[in-house]
């Protein structure tokens, strides 16, 4: 036990944990008691290189004081105030700063507590738009297969992803979805954005024939496809959907819990791909992983519809006990100003060329199909084991863990995502020690 971490408890049974293997797990449990910078500490004293951000989102890496700091100080002096009808300064502070950072024309922050709940804000949002327009019949959603929105019940049924589905009924109904752009046949080992695959965009004006404009509201997918396995779109096929939105009258929705802040090597995915939606969907690396917030930006032409009718009357009855934290906003304040003080939000750019040679050295390596990079985030897809599929890149997390790097597998897939402060002997760490592994497994 290392000098000043908690305690193990002796029972594991009472936590039921997400997306784990549990049964696996709490027959060797892997626990972390600390975490610096880009490693953690396990609870026998080893120091594990973080090769995913956490869960995509601690991008300015562990512990930074700013934020830990904002976060002390902020508990001390405001603990909670109600988002309902009062307001404390630090979340206008807040969305006024994300607002600067965001692409113009999303000019109007709405703030949850996660991924998930930024998702189900903004396909409410864009049902109530165009109802607030006069076009209540657009009622009907649009996403894309091995899309990933979260895990509620909006979230999954725009979402394409069968096992995040299969068990919890019908969903919402007026659910349709778009072809994912992933063809290993014709894009294995692209270095950056494929180049086939840009006409399945034009799918979408198939499903807008099938069930005409009038019926839909609104069009929601991941600039990248990150936890189906990092999924990158070719080149034009975000401007074409953007085009085909505009065309119908239906609102286009980014999902960017992933590609925020900094990932791709820009502020925003929709930076990156030149394609500003009507909707962006934030959390994650908006307060570093640190403290859960979420916020849903909206250009003006939708939060202008909603200012109508008698002030003193609530105009959109949706929100969150704790929309706008106090503690959130000081942490979201503190890890913006990290990002800018450090130079993250644009550093993928810098590191990408290293890290995306380093990732395609992984060609060739037994077991591996495909390799995929963009900014920093990458994938290395593996041959599957006939009739065990998802066995072998668990195998590899598994052995990662006790080789000292944190990886995430989905399926078969490896996807690594490291802190944006991430420095080149770290991801040679990371991907000599992949190497050693596939090369191991059976």
């Amino acid at each position: 036990m290392v000098e000043g971490s908690s305690s193990i408890p002796n029972d594991l049974n009472a936590f039921w944990m997400p997306f784990t293997a549990n049964r696996q797990f709490k027959k060797n449990p892997r626990m972390f008691v600390g975490a610096k910078d880009m490693h953690y500490t396990t609870s026998d004293g080893r120091q594990v290189l973080d090769g995913t951000a956490g869960l995509w989102c601690v991008n300015a890496g562990h512990c930074r004081p700013l934020i830990t700091e904002a976060i002390a100080k902020q508990a001390g002096e405001l603990d909670y105030a109600p988002a309902f009808q009062m307001g404390h300064p630090k979340v206008f502070e807040l969305a006024n700063r994300l607002v600067d950072l965001a692409p113009e024309g999303l000019d109007h922050v709405m703030f949850t507590n996660s991924g998930s709940e930024s998702v189900e804000t903004a396909l409410k949002v864009a049902l109530a738009y165009q109802k607030a327009i006069g076009q209540g019949s657009r009622t009907r959603l649009i996403g894309r297969e091995r899309g990933y929105h979260g895990v509620n019940f909006g979230g999954i049924s725009v979402g394409g992803i069968v096992a995040n589905r299969k068990m919890f009924g019908t969903l919402l109904t007026g659910v349709d979805h778009m072809p994912h752009t992933h063809n290993l046949a014709k894009n294995a080992f692209s270095r950056g954005e494929p180049q086939h695959g840009v006409e399945l965009a034009d799918e979408l004006e198939r499903i807008v024939t099938l069930h005409d404009a009038s019926t839909i509201a609104a069009v929601i997918v991941e600039p990248v496809a990150g936890s189906t396995g990092v999924l990158i779109p070719p080149p034009g096929y975000l401007k074409r959907l953007r085009e085909i939105c505009d065309k119908h009258g239906i609102l286009l929705i980014f999902d960017e819990v992933i590609t925020g802040f900094g990932r791709l090597g820009t502020p925003f995915g929709a930076d990156y791909f030149g394609v500003t939606p009507d909707i962006m969907i934030t959390a994650k690396g908006l307060t570093n992983g640190v403290i859960p917030m979420g916020a849903v930006f909206t250009s003006g032409k939708i939060h202008d519809a909603f200012m109508s009718g008698p002030e003193h009357l609530i105009e959109f009855f949706h929100g969150y006990t704790y929309s706008g934290n106090p503690i959130a906003a000081a942490a979201g304040l503190a890890t913006l100003e990290t990002y800018k003080e450090e130079g993250l939000l644009t550093r993928g750019a810098e590191m990408g060329r290293y890290w995306e040679d380093a990732l395609h050295s992984l060609k060739g390596t037994r077991h591996v199909i495909d390799v995929r990079n963009i900014g920093l985030v990458g994938a290395i897809e593996l041959e599957p084991i006939a009739g065990a599929p998802t066995k072998r890149a668990f195998a590899a997390f598994v052995k990662a863990y006790e080789m000292g790097v944190l990886i995430r597998t989905t399926g078969d897939i490896i996807a690594l995502s490291p802190p944006l402060i991430v420095e080149k002997e770290h991801i040679d760490t990371i991907v000599e020690t992949l190497a050693d592994i596939l090369k191991s497994l059976e």
